[in-house]
């Protein structure tokens, strides 16, 4: 990366800052007291000394900035343009993430791996975190795990466990997380709706919450039902002639040597 390649960068992420923060007013605030702006700041610079085989340089500037704004960017992670982390305190992004253009994250995310490490040697130089593709959002203390992908303009509810890819403009919320807005069409010119800590906040819910009121109304129907069949019955007197017959069977089950095996 030249000189001029990175003055551009972190000029957009500036912009970036300002444009996605109502709370960020000026470039100088955001330089001075933006921690997710600095760190984007010091891994710049880390992942073009990683890139030039200076690893042990790119680490230390990676460490040094975790110390100072407790995000923690590895030098090998690929990092777009327009990146913006948002409070930023507890952000883990690992070596062989791959984050696109316009990407959101807030405080506590990990785009992590899943590899156990009892055998680290055969994981080196391999695919082991996520990528994330342009305009996605990823809201506080979500876990992206694994070398999975999350489509363009992506939502990432707050909390959620992602492990499987996530299609292209589909929220995902839970654990483990599932979509709870159908996939709109790939194509459509509408641009993505920016979405606050990636959480829907409408009428939108988890899933599986919908699963259960869906059930429980179709319970409350059938009791209703039964109620009203069982009003008709009695009205009738059915009710009376059906318990009565059922008592008499109970009744004929009861009496001596009725019982199965006795002599």
């Amino acid at each position: 990366m030249t000189g001029r390649s990175l003055l551009k960068n972190l000029r957009e992420d500036i912009d970036a800052s300002i444009a996605r923060d109502p709370a960020a007013r000026s470039a100088h605030e955001v330089v001075l007291l933006y921690p997710g702006f600095q760190a984007v700041l010091a891994h710049r610079i880390a992942h073009a000394c990683w890139s030039r085989g200076w690893r042990l340089l790119g680490r230390w500037i990676s460490q040094l900035a975790r110390w100072l704004t407790g995000i923690e960017i590895h030098p090998g992670a690929t990092i777009g343009r327009r990146f913006f982390i948002d409070h930023g305190m507890g952000v883990v992004i690992g070596e062989t993430s791959e984050i696109g253009d316009d990407v959101t994250l807030y405080h506590g995310v990990t785009l992590g791996g899943v590899a156990p490490s009892v055998d680290s040697d055969s994981q080196r130089d391999q695919k082991r975190h996520p990528t994330l593709e342009n305009d996605v959002i990823v809201g506080s203390g979500a876990q992206v795990l694994g070398p999975i992908t999350v489509g363009r303009c992506a939502r990432v509810g707050a909390n959620a466990v992602v492990t499987k890819d996530v299609p292209v403009r589909t929220t995902v919320v839970g654990i483990p997380a599932k979509a709870v807005e159908p996939r709109r069409n790939a194509e459509e010119a509408e641009p993505p709706r920016f979405v606050a800590y990636g959480t829907p906040t409408g009428e939108t819910s988890d899933p599986v919450s919908r699963s259960i009121d869906g059930l429980l109304d179709e319970v409350r129907r059938l009791r209703a039902r039964v109620g009203e069949l069982e009003r008709h019955a009695a009205g009738n007197g059915t009710l009376e002639r059906v318990v009565a017959e059922a008592s008499a069977e109970e009744d004929e089950s009861a009496a001596p040597g009725s019982q199965a095996g006795e002599c």
